[in-house]
């Protein structure tokens, strides 16, 4: 019988697997065999006639052919289809011998042929399972026809030889195909496995990566799993199994009503360690465990996103309209002019000037809205602020006729800031105008310190005034846009410093809540990145 390679697939690790278990097996049986010849052989009917010798001879010749079989398996891990089909002629031969010396199939030993031809089935490959059969009917069906040659023709026993061989094919195709299925729901359960794991690493990454905090909670409120930001949000060490009560009693009582009624609404939580406010929603899983997944979120990085996105689109609207009505308002502050000329009594002229102050303070609304719209176009030079802010100060008190006095400027550290020029003299005649607005204007009443940042490569201004400060009530709304507390402000000023700012890689913020108001912008020193 001839086999055509493309009839035998690869020998897998599962293949080799069963290779080394069938040998085993064999070996087991040789054993067997053997020590029950050569300790006990009246238990064998075989071994207790006179040919005892040779059953003994013939089962060490197996005995000593199953060990090197099982050494070939494990140490020669090539040629399996070769080792295999060595192995069950053998066996073949040797349970046709012993067939023969037992007086025919009924001594029961071609059963033995059924169960290698079951493990051929199993490990052999295409269609080599059924010359397998083959080779065992033909043995079986020689011993029989030479018995019948020398003894009388015993048709029974033909039929019985018959039943066997059909028995050979039966069980040999059946394990084959049982073999077949096997390994295929072994390679998609590997797949399925290969795919589940990838689908898990590419899970906890998205987790990972979430600007959201995920925590998995047990059901007795112990915190199973945490990717980063959940960790951050709630100050958890890392560890598992941790109450959630030690992080956020609100939390575990949110989980605790959770649990007892199943709300679907989010509820507003606080966290004593970094007295964040979050937004917590509870969610049910089909896992075995029934563990429960707790969504959290920052209000107030939400609240500052509204707060950027309201801006944003309000700086557009704003910008458009500005381009709007600069046109007719030149317009009319032209003919507030003309009319001006005209002297019509006191009356005619307080409605003018009235006229004219808030013809400017609309001009004025205006360029700081269209100068807004220009915040991405910045040019960052080295500012040496030993030189610039004496220029500025000098230049400013010299417009308002304010005493050289009132402003004092202190200077220590690098004192050289990256900053857009025109910027920086916007932000400063901001911060300047508002410190010197809301000071006593006395000597020493606005002061400018420039000194070196508490971080690597910043410099840090404050613009400090002896003013009455900021109420707590204006804190939060001191930076949005048209909020003043002064009738003649625009309420851009400080909305303009801290967008201008940002441009520029800088932060502007208002610090302390004592006397007078202390803002503090901090910045990059030129050539540090």
């Amino acid at each position: 019988m001839t086999l055509a390679p493309s009839t035998f697939e690869p020998f897998s690790e599962t293949h080799w697997k069963s290779l080394r278990y069938f040998n085993l097996y064999r070996f087991a049986l040789a054993s067997l065999l053997f020590f029950s010849a050569l300790l006990y052989p009246a238990a064998l009917p075989i071994a207790a006639s006179g040919q005892g010798a040779q059953y003994l001879a013939l089962a060490g010749v197996y005995l000593a052919s199953t060990a090197v079989a099982v050494l070939m398996a494990y140490r020669y891990r090539q040629h399996a289809t070769m080792q295999l089909t060595v192995s069950v002629l053998l066996d073949v031969l040797v349970m046709t011998l012993l067939i023969h010396a037992g007086g025919g199939l009924g001594s029961g030993l071609g059963s033995m042929l059924l169960v290698t031809l079951a493990g051929a089935g199993l490990v052999g490959q295409g269609r080599l399972v059924l010359f397998y059969a083959a080779m065992a009917t033909l043995a079986v069906l020689f011993e029989h026809s030479y018995r019948a040659l020398q003894d009388n023709f015993d048709a029974a026993g033909f039929f019985h030889a018959g039943l066997f061989s059909a028995g050979f094919f039966a069980v040999a195709v059946s394990a084959r195909l049982l073999a077949r299925r096997v390994i295929a729901n072994e390679v998609l359960a590997r797949q399925r496995g290969i795919d589940l794991n990838n689908q898990t690493v590419i899970s906890q990454r998205v987790i990972e990566e979430m600007q959201d905090g995920v925590v998995v909670l047990r059901r007795d409120g112990r915190v199973r799993q945490s990717n980063p930001r959940a960790r951050q949000l709630l100050g958890l060490d890392g560890g598992s199994e941790q109450l959630l009560t030690a992080y956020s009693p609100e939390l575990a009582m949110a989980f605790v009503d959770w649990c007892r009624h199943g709300s679907d609404q989010a509820v507003l939580v606080r966290v004593p360690a970094s007295g964040l406010q979050l937004r917590a929603r509870f969610a049910a899983t089909a896992s075995s465990e029934s563990d429960v997944l707790v969504f959290l979120e920052d209000m107030g990085r939400l609240q500052e996103q509204a707060q950027q996105l309201k801006l944003a689109a309000l700086g557009r609207l704003t910008a458009n309209i500005a381009h709007e009505i600069r046109n007719p308002l030149s317009a009319i502050s032209h003919a507030g002019e003309l009319l001006h000329e005209e002297r019509r009594g006191e009356m005619h002229d307080r409605l003018l000037r009235i006229m004219h102050d808030n013809t400017r303070r609309l001009e004025r609304i205006v360029s700081d809205v269209l100068e807004l719209g220009r915040r991405d176009r910045i040019y960052p030079e080295a500012i040496d602020l030993r030189e610039a802010l004496p220029l500025l100060v000098e230049e400013y008190l010299a417009k308002e006729q304010l005493p050289a006095e009132v402003v004092r400027v202190d200077l220590s550290g690098v004192a050289v800031l990256d900053f857009d020029r025109a910027h920086f003299h916007q932000v400063l005649g901001n911060l300047l105008g508002n410190a010197l607005r809301h000071s006593q204007r006395m000597a020493g009443s606005v002061c400018l310190r420039a000194c070196d940042g508490k971080g690597d490569g910043q410099v840090e201004l404050d613009v400090i005034d002896d003013g009455e400060g900021v109420g707590e009530a204006s804190r939060e709304h001191i930076f949005e846009p048209f909020f003043t507390t002064h009738h003649r402000g625009t309420g851009l000023g400080l909305y303009i410093a801290r967008e201008l700012c940002e441009a520029n890689g800088a932060q502007l913020e208002l610090l302390g809540s004592g006397p007078g108001a202390d803002f503090r912008l901090t910045g990059r020193v030129a050539g540090c990145q």
